[in-house]
């Protein structure tokens, strides 16, 4: 089970930090994922990371501003997510799959999901 907190309102150039938390004793088999889907839009990839941490992926589009990260000993994915502008307003998504080793990128792939934290970010 994945819980995702740490949405909630912020002027643009603002910051959030979402947190994922996975429930069990396997989190160090997950890859992890942070997506986001905005209203009558798909949901898309913010970031992936691997395992142990040791590899991320993020698209073109949100390179420089989001950083995804992992405390495997709080069992906790992490998406910092800086200068926030308002087209980055969107619910956004953890999601976990076993992997042995590398980033998931495609939200088919994945088997787990958190329930969704609204990001809005005012103008």
């Amino acid at each position: 089970q994945l819980q995702a907190s740490g949405g909630g309102l912020v002027q643009a150039g603002g910051s959030l930090r979402l947190s994922c938390a996975a429930s069990g004793r396997t989190f160090t088999t997950l890859a992890m994922g942070w997506f986001r889907q905005a209203p009558g839009k798909e949901r898309d990839l913010v970031a992936a990371i691997n395992r142990n941490g040791g590899s991320t992926y993020y698209p073109d589009s949100m390179k420089g501003r989001f950083t995804i990260s992992r405390d495997n000993a709080k069992n906790t994915a992490y998406l910092q997510m800086n200068s926030l502008q308002p087209e980055d307003t969107a619910v956004y998504y953890c999601a976990a799959v076993f992997q042995l080793s590398s980033v998931v990128v495609r939200s088919n792939q994945y088997d787990y999901w958190g329930q969704g934290t609204q990001v809005t970010v005012s103008s």
